[in-house]
């Protein structure tokens, strides 16, 4: 054989050997849906949404909290590809996912969300929760709600999100009697019943009841969890807090939030499947150190209780 042929031989067989070595070790593994992912949902292509080349931008508060890498690996592992974008600043993730910035927002509760969309004539829309964090009423005197005598005061925070929240505790836990008609979002100390009421309330700034607690005349006060660790108490020594089931506390959960064009993505629902994994949820658990009640509502109630909270801003002017 000439040493051209041997030479056009020897070249043939390295090519071959490099295609070789590229097929068993550089190929992409193929990734097909889970028998339970949502009705609608395929693999997205490398340059679909979801796709490596196209990811889902997802806004968020707290991008290293262990929870958003849980979703991160549990979505790659479907052939999902996620970006997690980090704000710290709340006012800002809602405008980003309105100009196509992001493609999903999770940091904000559905009154925050009716706050915003009633404010900048928006339509953004939950397509499903994650957990909600309780109003809890604390006391350093008394160890049930009980065990608090008739005409004692308790302290609640003086801000109209928070005000109107505490008293749905209060009455939810027997010590108060709120007038007929007074509205979930809006209620005022000029709403209790007093002469229905076990026990007076006083509404102060929110950084003020830890140390309302301290006060002899103040038989307990109703907290906000970022003022919780002042007290001196743990979140788990609550006597009463709102009941994350029940209609006067829906409006404080927290969601996925999608434009309204988009809302039924099964891409999107997918998504939200994965974050609410055992895993995810006690990442999320153990994240907020067991103050947080999962919630797994379907969107068409989580868009109801938003409706129903625009509905309120709007006739109260706000």
């Amino acid at each position: 054989m000439s040493k051209r042929n041997l030479f056009t031989l020897a070249a043939a067989v390295v090519i071959a050997a490099a295609l070789t070595a590229c097929s068993a070790g550089g190929s992409t593994p193929t990734v097909t849906a889970p028998s339970d992912a949502v009705a609608g949902f395929t693999v997205p292509g490398p340059n679909d949404k979801g796709g490596k080349n196209n990811p889902v931008k997802i806004g968020v508060v707290g991008a290293s909290n262990p929870q958003f890498q849980v979703l991160n690996d549990a979505a790659q592992a479907e052939g999902i590809y996620l970006k997690f974008q980090d704000f710290t600043d709340y006012s800002q993730p809602n405008p980003a996912l309105s100009t196509g910035q992001l493609d999903l927002n999770q940091f904000q509760h559905i009154v925050y969300l009716g706050q915003y969309n009633v404010a900048k004539n928006d339509n953004l829309v939950p397509i499903g929760s994650t957990a909600i964090y309780p109003l809890g009423l604390y006391s350093k005197k008394y160890t049930s709600v009980s065990d608090i005598p008739a005409d004692s005061t308790i302290a609640i925070p003086n801000d109209q999100t928070n005000q109107a929240r505490g008293l749905q505790v209060l009455q939810s836990a027997g010590l108060i009697t709120l007038n007929p008609g007074t509205p979930t979002l809006f209620g005022q100390v000029s709403d209790v019943d007093t002469a229905n009421s076990k026990v007076k309330v006083l509404a102060v700034s929110a950084d003020q009841t830890p140390r309302s607690l301290d006060d002899p005349n103040i038989a307990g006060a109703i907290i906000n969890n970022d003022y919780i660790a002042n007290t001196g108490l743990k979140p788990q020594q609550a006597i009463a807090q709102d009941d994350a089931t029940s209609d006067a506390a829906a409006p404080f959960i927290n969601i996925w939030v999608a434009l309204d064009a988009d809302k039924d993505l099964p891409l999107y629902a997918e998504i939200v499947r994965l974050a609410h994994s055992d895993k995810w949820n006690q990442a999320l658990l153990d994240n907020s150190d067991g103050t947080g009640v999962l919630v797994n509502d379907q969107p068409d109630r989580l868009q109801a209780v938003l409706a129903d909270v625009e509905t309120q801003l709007k006739n109260s002017g706000s």
